[in-house]
């Protein structure tokens, strides 16, 4: 019961990485806000955990500050918030990727870090506790090509997760990132650029343990990172993937 009592936000959450890390999160102990986009499947997946949701595109200023103030209203204080919500581009060259594609992967990946800030920081601060942990990708330290610009937008999550842990330390808040390899998610088939077979011995031969990331694989990190064994563990970028950027 690693997280008894702790009152977690997870984004992305009905599905994948998000969905992993909210099951994790409930086997410890942890009280759950799921938050997606995908209303039908968020409700259905927070049943059956038997935790709390709220739909939300996380890539927009108006879903983010009604879910503050929801949060805000069930939940005294919120200990912490997992920004895992993600879209990527197909793989294809960089001056392929159209403007409403590249502001998509930016908007969510990105824009999404720049709201925790602005509507969940304020109240950690003052309180001085809280963890932050975003879920990045090895994409933004080792890039594939033709993923340019979703390298990119996990490249500026990396950046921006130091950025937040070195101004935050002061406040007594930890802000981590966990960067998963390829995992068995929705969005696979979408970094692979299909789903033969072919392609899909291709991408294991890039990770030296032999197989894709798991949702079991991000939720354990997660725990650990948001738990208070790692309480002097801040900005780092821990690299769950295999192998992959050694």
């Amino acid at each position: 019961m690693k997280l008894k009592n702790k009152i977690a936000i997870i984004t992305g959450a009905a599905s994948g990485f998000g969905k992993g890390i909210a099951k994790k999160f409930t086997e410890e102990g942890a009280k759950v806000l799921m938050v997606d986009i995908n209303s039908k499947l968020l409700k259905k997946v927070s049943r059956n955990l038997t935790q709390d949701y709220f739909v939300a595109d996380v890539s927009k200023n108006i879903d983010f500050k009604s879910l503050l103030n929801y949060a805000k209203k069930k939940y005294k204080n919120i200990d912490i918030v997992v920004n895992n919500a993600g879209v990527t581009h197909k793989p294809k060259f960089m001056e392929t990727v159209t403007e409403k594609e590249f502001d998509k992967v930016f908007n969510v990946n990105a824009k999404s870090v720049y709201y925790c800030g602005k509507f969940f920081v304020p109240k950690m601060k003052k309180i001085k506790r809280g963890v932050i942990l975003n879920v990045a990708s090895t994409a933004g330290l080792s890039p594939r090509p033709k993923l340019n610009w979703y390298n990119a937008s996990k490249g500026w999550m990396i950046t921006a997760t130091k950025a937040m842990a070195i101004e935050l330390a002061p406040y007594k808040v930890r802000v981590n990132a966990i960067a998963p390899v390829a995992g068995v998610t929705p969005l696979l088939k979408s970094f692979m650029g299909g789903n033969t077979k072919k392609k899909k011995d291709a991408f294991l031969a890039t990770i030296p343990i032999g197989r894709f990331s798991t949702p079991q694989d991000m939720g354990n990190a997660a725990c650990f990172l948001c738990s208070d064994e790692a309480n002097m563990i801040t900005g780092t970028i821990l690299e769950v993937d295999g192998g992959r950027c050694i």
